[in-house]
């Protein structure tokens, strides 16, 4: 019997993927097991940016260790297509202004261009009753980078 293995995505094709989606998990390190969540995410074509709030226990494993694993996917209902990449870096925290505002507005299109239901705000910090306005005119949700990807694996099906 032969072992199949996964063909490998090429650049293009990652990129596109990591273009295309704004849900990834990220894998922090935890005390005994790592520590996963799920972010919104934007991609402008040399990082990936995440919102994260300003507490919770991601918090303090990033302080602890920024290093992580960031995946992301694009499967089928039934699986008969699958993609996904995962990406091993460190993530630093945004402290540009400049950046956090053109950032921040990067996410109030990417929600609506995605058409995503407004109770998304409240994983960013915010109540789904607020305007989308308010990711750009109130800092509740710290701005991550990831930076120093050290390995890119991205795999695919067809």
């Amino acid at each position: 019997m032969n072992i199949v293995k996964i063909p490998k995505m090429e650049v293009a094709e990652y990129n596109r993927l990591i273009m295309e989606g704004y849900v990834c998990r990220i894998a922090f390190r935890g005390e005994k097991y790592p520590y996963m969540a799920p972010f919104l995410y934007v991609f402008d074509g040399k990082f990936l940016y995440f919102l994260s709030t300003k507490y919770g226990r991601k918090n303090d494993l990033y302080r602890l260790d920024p290093h992580v694993s960031v995946e992301i996917e694009r499967i089928s209902a039934d699986l008969s297509e699958y993609n996904f990449v995962t990406l091993q870096g460190y993530l630093i925290q945004e402290e540009d202004s400049i950046t956090k505002k053109k950032i921040r507005r990067m996410f109030i299109d990417m929600i609506r261009e995605k058409n995503l239901s407004k109770n998304i705000l409240s994983a960013l910090g915010h109540e789904p009753t607020e305007s989308l306005e308010s990711i750009a005119t109130e800092e509740r949700a710290n701005i991550w980078k990831l930076t120093g990807v050290a390995e890119i694996v991205a795999l695919k099906n067809k």
